[in-house]
């Protein structure tokens, strides 16, 4: 049987891929176990800046591959303290993180953002919606549904179901440093005031909304908003611009 090889994607150019396999295995995870005490130590910081934040429970990856165009991934169950502080990390000692994204679009062609509310890990960010993978993503078998994350995301925090959407058939991927990213568009039979108008009326019924905001765009131009890293690479790539398009 030929052994497959990994393949390091270039960084910062979105490419597309054909699957995703990402697999929690049993133990703490290695960041954790090295920086526990710098872990504590941030944690009580960050909650003293922001009492409303919740340790839970998520995946964290060790170790993310490319083989033959499926992402491989192995990742270990953690905490959002350990995330907190490896994000504060320019180069991480160990570990990486994946984030995956339904991108609405509208009938019309606007691409919809939310920023994120003042009493969140990113106050006042502006993304499509994301968030980290946690044990409701997991299966059975120890695999994880990346892609139903991204749909669970998307409903939490705007009230927008993939279901009513035509889902595009690539699924695209990019890789910045120790972050990884994985991305779909998720094409609305509405326009961009009527989704605007749904996720406003989801704001008003959630007894503790994520965001405070929802924008449609109609252009890649990155001085509108504060975006997150994902949202500044999404933009140009949507909007024409192919110049971050892996060859």
């Amino acid at each position: 049987m030929m052994e497959r090889h990994a393949t390091q994607p270039v960084d910062s150019k979105v490419f597309a891929i054909s699957g995703i396999d990402m697999r929690v295995e049993p133990g703490r995870h290695s960041f954790e176990i090295a920086e526990e005490a710098a872990i504590a130590e941030n944690w009580q910081r960050e909650l003293a800046a922001n009492p409303a934040l919740y340790n839970g429970e998520i995946v964290l990856q060790e170790e993310i591959k490319l083989h033959g165009g499926v992402v491989e991934a192995r990742a270990r169950m953690s905490n959002f303290a350990t995330l907190l502080w490896w994000r504060k990390q320019p180069q991480p000692t160990s570990g990486r993180m994946l984030v995956a994204s339904a991108v609405p679009i509208s009938s019309d062609g606007a691409a919809i953002v939310i920023r994120m509310a003042p009493h969140t890990a990113n106050p006042g960010m502006v993304y499509f919606a994301a968030g980290s993978l946690d044990g409701s993503d997991l299966r059975l078998d120890g695999t994880v549904d990346v892609l139903g994350s991204m749909g669970r995301e998307l409903l939490e925090e705007t009230g927008l179901r993939v279901d009513d959407a035509s889902a595009d058939p690539v699924l695209y991927a990019v890789s910045a440093g120790a972050r990884f990213y994985l991305f779909r568009f998720y094409r609305f039979p509405w326009t961009a005031a009527e989704m605007c108008r749904r996720v406003e009326a989801h704001m008003a019924v959630d007894p503790d909304p994520e965001i405070n905001a929802v924008y449609p765009l109609t252009s890649a131009d990155l001085s509108l908003h504060r975006y997150d890293r994902l949202a500044r690479i999404i933009l140009p790539f949507f909007f024409g611009d192919e110049t971050n398009k892996a060859g």
